[in-house]
């Protein structure tokens, strides 16, 4: 969730130069596996090539120094800079450089960003589930089968209780940043915790006095909203004089709620068209009725509802890793982005997290950034079911064959046949023994076990990598020199 794109900043006249690119760093540890700086892919590659370190992580990419001891090491420390969203998570790994001037009597912190992490939640797919377990619950009692008394809806939940959906985003946040913590010295956090007022975003206006006391309905009741609203004709078609009925914008099958701006008046020819087909999709052919419809419409505040559910809890998980949090404001993110002339991204976000002012200035972000979707780690359930819940096939028991699980990074060499070569990427098993292979390039089909050894192990995310943002510069100016990565 992102907060408004307006540069309307007091101050701000002309930015500083724009920060550089550069390749993400590697991270190293030393020989008891205890983290050290990172370095540049080029410093990795020679100490590969001399035999002085070895692989120990290919996602994201370690090393480990066979002949360095974190006591013989100068090891400064970075820090985690975190811009959570509803969707996606920027993460940030940074450190800072101070340079004094010729006088001694100013100093200047150049904060560098050493490698970026977008990671993607799977909080609509948890809800999607528990919805269709709920469903399939509900069929099983009304059908009398395999019969479970409902529980109580009014029962008491333990203190800080989140639903499934958005414990997951605070779990993985931090699951990320505790790995984080043991490839990098990590010395603090920044996260940025901001809040919302939902009213006000319903209302589309600012509110005074009482009016936070009252809703969308005070003085209505919904019917009466609705026809006002919709000038007592069909959204869909626009007739009038016709009995109305009241219709959901977007469908309760594709996740659609009974807020009030997701309800709408249609008549019953054009209700039993669309059914539960998206308003895109029914209003395919008449663009300026879906964007009309769109328009008198309120946004929907389910992204906002998340990040004001989950802020507290996402900082006070931070505390267990035992170094020092510190929260910071939607703000002053968006006045450092803007300072710096940074793009609207995630990552980017999350570099410009924390304090900057005159006194210090991001010099260099990483050109790249791991994409980690959150992919799960299977089920434990033994069936799959059809669409009214009654279970289409037995799954096998065990999910490990001659060593590897769906999911793992693999790599297969080839010597001869269709398939001959070197394939890398993420495997399928199978109990007969030939696996598939999705690579970069596709999927590869019956590899015989016997060619495939093991990259990495199965960790519940799919990763991919993409080009960060291009910095741009603000229109007020460009003066100033560019001031390149620092090395």
């Amino acid at each position: 969730m992102h907060d408004d794109e307006s540069l309307d900043i007091p101050g701000l006249r002309e930015p500083p130069p724009k920060p550089g690119t550069g390749a993400p760093r590697v991270f190293v540890l030393d020989r008891k596996g205890r983290p050290l700086m990172p370095c540049h892919p080029a410093r990795a590659r020679e100490l590969l090539r001399k035999g002085r370190a070895a692989v120990a992580r290919y996602t994201p990419f370690t090393i480990r120094i066979k002949d360095r001891l974190l006591a013989d090491s100068d090891v400064s420390g970075v820090a985690v800079r975190i811009d959570p969203g509803s969707k996606a998570t920027g993460i940030a790994v940074t450190d800072d450089i101070t340079r004094t001037s010729a006088t001694h009597r100013d100093a200047t912190v150049l904060r560098r960003g050493l490698y970026a992490v977008e990671l993607l939640h799977r909080g609509p797919a948890i809800r999607a589930s528990m919805e269709q377990r709920a469903s399939h619950r509900r069929r099983r009692r009304g059908a009398n089968t395999r019969y479970r008394a409902p529980r109580f809806d009014n029962r008491r939940r333990c203190s800080g209780w989140l639903p499934p959906s958005l414990q997951h985003r605070v779990d993985t946040t931090w699951a990320q940043v505790e790995r984080l913590s043991r490839l990098a010295p990590l010395t603090e956090v920044h996260i940025e915790r901001v809040a919302f007022d939902t009213h006000v975003m319903s209302a589309g206006r600012g509110l005074i006095g009482s009016e936070y006391q009252q809703g969308t309905l005070a003085g209505y009741e919904l019917r009466n909203y609705l026809l006002e609203k919709w000038g007592r004709r069909c959204a869909y078609c626009g007739r009038s004089g016709v009995p109305l009925q009241v219709e959901h914008i977007q469908p309760r099958a594709s996740g659609g709620t009974n807020r009030i701006s997701n309800l709408t008046l249609s008549c019953a020819p054009c209700n039993q068209a669309k059914a539960s087909l998206p308003v895109e999709v029914f209003l395919k052919g008449r663009p300026e009725v879906a964007a009309q419809l769109k328009q008198q419409a309120k946004t929907p505040l389910r992204d906002a509802a998340v990040m004001n559910a989950t802020r507290n809890q996402l900082a006070e998980r931070l505390q267990n890793l035992g170094r020092p949090v510190s929260c910071w404001s939607g703000g002053m993110t968006k006045y450092n982005r803007a300072l710096c002339g940074l793009a609207k991204s995630h990552t980017l976000d999350a570099l410009a997290v924390g304090e900057t002012g005159p006194g210090c200035r991001i010099v260099r972000h990483p050109s790249h950034v791991l994409v980690a979707t959150a992919t799960g780690r299977g089920s434990y359930a033994r069936t799959r079911t059809d669409k009214y819940g009654f279970p289409r096939l037995v799954l096998p028991r065990t999910k490990s064959h001659h060593g590897f699980q769906t999911g793992d990074l693999v790599r297969a060499v080839v010597p001869t046949g269709k398939k001959a070569g070197t394939h890398v990427g993420r495997v399928a098993v199978r109990a007969s023994g030939r696996f598939n292979i999705r690579t970069r390039q596709g999927v590869v089909q019956g590899i015989g076990h016997q060619h495939v050894s093991l990259l990495q192990r199965a960790d519940g995310y799919g990763y991919a990598v993409r080009t960060e943002e291009r910095s741009f510069q603000s229109p007020a100016g460009a003066a100033g020199v560019h001031i390149g990565g620092v090395r």
